[in-house]
């Protein structure tokens, strides 16, 4: 009788609950978000139920607050693409990485690229100062030594101070359309193998890769010298996964491999078992015959892939662009690549 009672009275602790939130939500939060803004409070309630750590809900508070204010500062320049570029926060003006930072930076800012960096010195300052400071980010950490806001971005608003690495890192993943990585220490190497390991995985969308550093420069070859020796020399990776990054010295090379990812292939997301990729434009029926005879029977789980218009479950979004859908094997994503890229190179249908 006991154990009944006690389930019977969670239970109307539960209704009860619910109900507030569901009464609150209404009054407070209506839109088209009350249902997930309802859900966040149910974990709130949960936090408080289970007693936890101080230490742990301060933890969860500060890392909502800085994703929210991050979000609030991006959300402006929504519809502008953004490259993000990494590197070595300790190399000099002087530097040829520098320069050769600076000259890839204004050259995507005349592409009508803007420019996201950590907000330091040394390759960080390189990228804001070739893009000039409207066309840039600083995604700042706060570090007991070494890291601190270079004169371009410093008082901008589009400048924003974060605590923990972690949210940081998600808004560098989360805002960017690309990656541009130079020469660095620890932190440019952290931030590589995140993101090829994002994009490999499939926890972020394709995007461009690429290593870049002065002409004559030995720090990426070698670089992709270990990881083809050791991680596909060992099969810890796959043929495939290398066609993830492109390393190069040629800054026209490099800006070009980021440009042109985005000539006809615009985004992608999944509608149930399916994945959508939306271009910007149709392609030829040729083309299409091209990826099915090259590309289905090595990525697809089954099906083949087809021309199609915007899907219901994708409530609206993009309605002008056509698509390609595809029962997508969720792992094949260095193949996935390269089919963006004949895509790419495609000629529209007559």
């Amino acid at each position: 009788m006991n154990d009944t009672a006690d389930t019977s009275a969670a239970a109307e602790a539960r209704a009860r609950r619910n109900q507030a939130i569901a009464a609150f939500a209404a009054e407070f939060l209506a839109g088209e978000n009350q249902d997930l803004y309802e859900e966040i409070l149910v974990t709130v309630c949960r936090l408080a139920r289970e007693r936890a750590d101080r230490g742990d809900v301060k933890l969860i508070h500060k890392a909502l607050a800085e994703l929210r204010y991050g979000l609030k500062v991006f959300t402006p320049y929504r519809q502008t693409r953004k490259i993000t570029i990494y590197g070595s926060s300790r190399l000099p003006e002087d530097h040829p990485d520098y320069r050769t930072a600076v000259e890839f930076a204004r050259r995507m800012s005349r592409q009508g690229w803007m420019v996201i960096t950590g907000a330091g010195d040394g390759i960080m300052k390189a990228g804001h100062g070739g893009a000039g400071r409207e066309a840039s980010f600083g995604i700042a950490i706060r570090l007991p030594f070494e890291q601190k806001t270079n004169e371009i971005i410093a008082e901008d608003p589009k400048l924003v101070n974060f605590r923990y690495f972690f949210t940081r890192k998600l808004m560098f993943m989360k805002e960017t359309s690309a990656i541009a990585l130079f020469p660095g220490g620890f932190g440019t190497q952290d931030e590589c193998f995140e993101a090829l390991t994002l994009v490999q995985t499939g926890k972020a969308p394709l995007l461009p890769i690429v290593m870049c550093e002065h002409p004559g420069g030995t720090y990426w070859p070698r670089w992709q010298a270990y990881v083809a020796d050791e991680l596909l020399g060992s099969g810890m990776i796959s043929p495939q996964d290398m066609d993830l990054f492109l390393v190069t010295d040629d800054v026209a090379r490099a800006v070009d491999e980021v440009v042109q990812f985005y000539r006809v292939y615009h985004s992608s997301r999944w509608v149930g078992d399916e994945l959508v990729l939306r271009l910007h434009r149709p392609i030829s029926s040729e083309t299409l015959t091209r990826l099915n005879d090259e590309y289905a029977g090595r990525i697809l789980d089954a099906g083949r892939i087809e021309q199609c218009g915007p899907l219901p479950a994708e409530q609206g979004e993009y309605p002008e662009l056509p698509r390609l859908r595809l029962q997508f094997d969720k792992k094949s994503f260095g193949l996935l690549r390269r089919m963006i890229d004949v895509i790419n190179r495609s000629e529209p249908p007559e």
